[in-house]
């Protein structure tokens, strides 16, 4: 799918470059591109944009072919989207352009939130330019809260701890919480002051096993009990918002935009459903959360790298970022423009904890913690009684043998 402007505008003598953006399949709806493309182009009469959608499935092996032989030898893009955590696999190649100047001199990088612009930022260098985020709340049922008699939402874990169990009572659960959420559990250990794995020196060590984490997995479990999600699958084994939809769950941590799945599942609960902040260790503090986005990036080979930053500038800067969030939902780029979503229930949610927000560690190598995640199986074996630091003990060493370089 390609979407670009038709032609030259009116009173040029055409353009004279052409710069190409691969943009991610659901990250901005058609309307919104074909604005951006027309106001740009009015703005950069010299320049075409060739906008191209691309699919999240192997889109790592395309852009590293991408970097490697240069837009010229395969037609490949100038601008590129990727995931937030997967901009130090990247730059590990040497093949993306430093943008520390921009990021300082024109884009307010002081104001961008810490889950975008941490992984973006390797050894001091930003080659990721924060473009949109979103993270998990609470998404609540209005009706189970109201017969429960909770009439103020939890700013606290104790009062979140104190309701769900006043919510869980016979065939209804306090929380949908599948045991092997690690995005969730590693809000937690954020909160706790702890990391999943540490850097030193250029390497990697699990830190899974220290006290901070290990309060963090005792809490998980303790919430995860108020409530029959599995133990040994993570929120899509199920999906959740099926489970949800059945409407005898009260609560479930999901991104907002699940409500609209739940909706579609169960239309009585159209206008019942309600979202607030995952809650902190005190008041006033939404709990870290895992922050997902996405960055921009310019090969280093980009056939007109000045063009292609200023369509970085212009995605990323105030008028379009506004845009974006409005359109699609999104939490801005900036603590600053939190004020744009301020209206949506669900956003502005996510935006308070978006403010707290983070990534996973900084390494090249997280791409392949993924993949083969020993998170999750050391989660399933706390909940199902063993030793919490002997299992905590071995996932972390697992954890650092695949965080080596390779």
């Amino acid at each position: 799918m390609s979407l670009t402007s038709c032609g030259s505008l009116p009173g040029t003598g055409g353009h004279s470059r052409t710069v190409r953006v691969w943009l991610m399949k659901g990250s901005a709806s058609d309307e919104f591109i074909q604005q951006f493309t027309k106001d740009f182009e009015s703005k950069h009469r010299d320049t075409r944009l060739d906008i191209r959608i691309q699919e999240w499935g192997g889109i790592g092996a395309k852009v590293n072919a991408a970097l490697k032989d240069g837009p010229k030898t395969t037609g490949g893009p100038d601008v590129i989207e990727v995931g937030n955590t997967q901009v130090a696999m990247y730059a590990d190649s040497g093949a993306l352009r430093d943008l520390t100047l921009e990021s300082v001199r024109d884009l307010g990088s002081k104001d961008w939130l810490p889950g975008l612009a941490d992984p973006g930022s390797i050894n001091g260098a930003q080659f990721g330019i924060p473009w949109y985020a979103a993270n998990r709340v609470v998404v609540y049922n209005k009706d189970l809260f109201r017969s429960a008699g909770i009439t103020e939402l939890p700013r606290t874990r104790k009062e979140w701890i104190k309701d769900t169990e006043q919510l869980d009572q016979g065939d209804q659960q306090g929380i949908y919480l599948a045991g092997q959420d690690w995005y969730t559990l590693s809000g937690f250990i954020w909160d706790e002051g702890g990391e999943l794995a540490v850097e030193s020196g250029g390497l990697f060590t699990g830190a899974l096993d220290t006290p901070a984490a290990l309060r963090a997995m005792d809490f998980y479990r303790r919430l995860q009990a108020l409530g029959d999600g599995p133990k040994n699958a993570d929120e899509a084994h199920p999906q959740q918002a099926d489970v949800f939809a059945g409407g005898n769950i009260a609560q479930i941590i999901a991104v907002p935009g699940t409500a609209q799945a739940i909706v579609k599942s169960n239309p009585e609960l159209k206008g019942k459903l309600g979202f607030f902040p995952i809650p902190g260790k005190t008041a006033g503090k939404p709990a870290a959360v895992f922050t997902g986005g996405s960055d921009l990036i310019i090969p280093e080979k980009a056939d007109d790298a000045d063009a292609a930053v200023d369509v970085v500038e212009a995605l990323a800067g105030e008028k379009w970022e506004t845009e974006l969030a409005r359109t699609m939902s999104y939490v801005p780029n900036k603590t600053t423009l939190a004020g744009a979503v301020k209206g949506e229930e669900g956003t502005a949610a996510m935006a308070a904890g978006a403010a707290r927000g983070r990534a996973t560690p900084n390494s090249p190598q997280w791409a392949a913690v993924e993949a083969d995640n020993p998170i999750k199986p050391y989660m399933t074996k706390v909940l199902n009684g063993e030793d919490p630091g002997t299992a905590a003990k071995a996932a972390s060493k697992l954890l650092t043998d695949e965080l080596v370089e390779r």
